[in-house]
């Protein structure tokens, strides 16, 4: 019996959090202070489905004293994990939070490469925990050395043993991933219209030309999260958008990728589809009130849950 689900982080990442009350070029300027959390689309889906009381467990890459570092966050956190240990060191990614703006900017460092060798061993940890996953989350960019399709693989592994598939890496990993047809795309707004080419002035109108292309590549559902403006959720004869209330950001980090792990987990659950959609969006409001990347407090999103406004567009 299936009892969990699978996150799969290629590029994985540190992320500081440095808090300073806002940018000032040329200048020094000194945080107030620094939060280390986890960084990497599906690691921080796995920080979110622990809140949410979901099992997981979190495949990925990870290297050198960072990647040391980072798993010790993700024990903390009771996160079970596979790691497949590389040459060289895991990004650090700099959050820079300006108080002043609520707004935040990533600074990259470079990261690892991986393998023939590497990426295939991935694959056979994907191949070793895919057939206990109800669903596989897959997100972010891929290093250097991993094929394009490397989430298309890892659909076609998960299809295999059963398990569904939610797909968040823009341009080519998920381009290379629609022949093996994930059940779900899900992209912020500006990665939809560089990966797809598609955009609209209102959410609401991106539903006609998104629900041609699912015909076109043969897939069921796509979500798009467009921050304040909401979360649409399009699929072949209904579509949803929903909107939690405006929350003063603390830390907007991770508040999309919550949205994977939220709405995976309420599927599990045999929720219905526009209350999996209101259960992501009160996640994703509860993700920016606290401090780390990803993380959240189940009292905030029963809180905020109750609030959040769906709207259904029938075809």
């Amino acid at each position: 019996m299936k009892s969990m689900i699978l996150t799969v982080t290629a590029n994985a990442a540190l992320d500081r959090v440095l808090f300073i009350d806002h940018f000032e070029p040329t200048s020094v300027m000194r945080a107030e202070r620094m939060v280390d959390s986890v960084g990497g689309k599906g690691l921080d889906a796995s920080v979110v489905l622990q809140v949410l009381g979901a099992p997981n467990i979190a495949v990925s890459f990870m290297a050198g004293n960072t990647g040391q570092a980072l798993a010790a966050i993700l024990d903390s956190y009771g996160i079970q994990h596979d790691l497949v240990w590389v040459h060289g060191d895991t990004r650090t990614a700099n959050v820079l939070i300006e108080q002043d703006y609520h707004r935040l900017s990533h600074i990259m460092t470079v990261g690892y490469e991986v393998n023939e060798e590497e990426w295939r061993e991935f694959l056979r940890k994907i191949e070793q925990h895919a057939p206990h996953a109800d669903w596989v989350i897959m997100g972010g960019s891929l290093p250097k050395g991993c094929p394009d399709d490397l989430f298309g693989q890892v659909t076609h592994i998960a299809h295999q043993h059963g398990a569904k598939c939610l797909i968040d890496s823009p341009g080519k990993p998920m381009l290379a991933a629609l022949p093996h047809k994930p059940d779900i795309l899900k992209l912020n707004r500006s990665e939809f219209k560089a990966t797809f080419g598609l955009e609209a002035a209102a959410l609401k109108d991106l539903i006609t030309p998104v629900r041609e292309l699912m015909r076109v590549i043969g897939v069921d559902c796509v979500v798009i999260t467009a921050g304040e403006d909401g979360i649409l959720l399009v699929l072949p004869n209904t579509a949803y958008r929903a909107k939690a209330p405006q929350q003063v950001a603390v830390n907007a980090a991770g508040a999309g990728d919550s949205v994977s792990a939220a709405l995976t987990h309420a599927l599990t659950q045999q929720m219905s589809w526009e209350e999996s959609l209101r259960l992501s969006a009160a996640t994703s409001a509860a993700v920016v009130l606290t401090e780390g990347t990803a993380d959240c407090r189940m009292e905030d999103i029963q809180r905020l849950y109750p609030l959040v406004s769906v709207e259904c567009f029938n075809e």
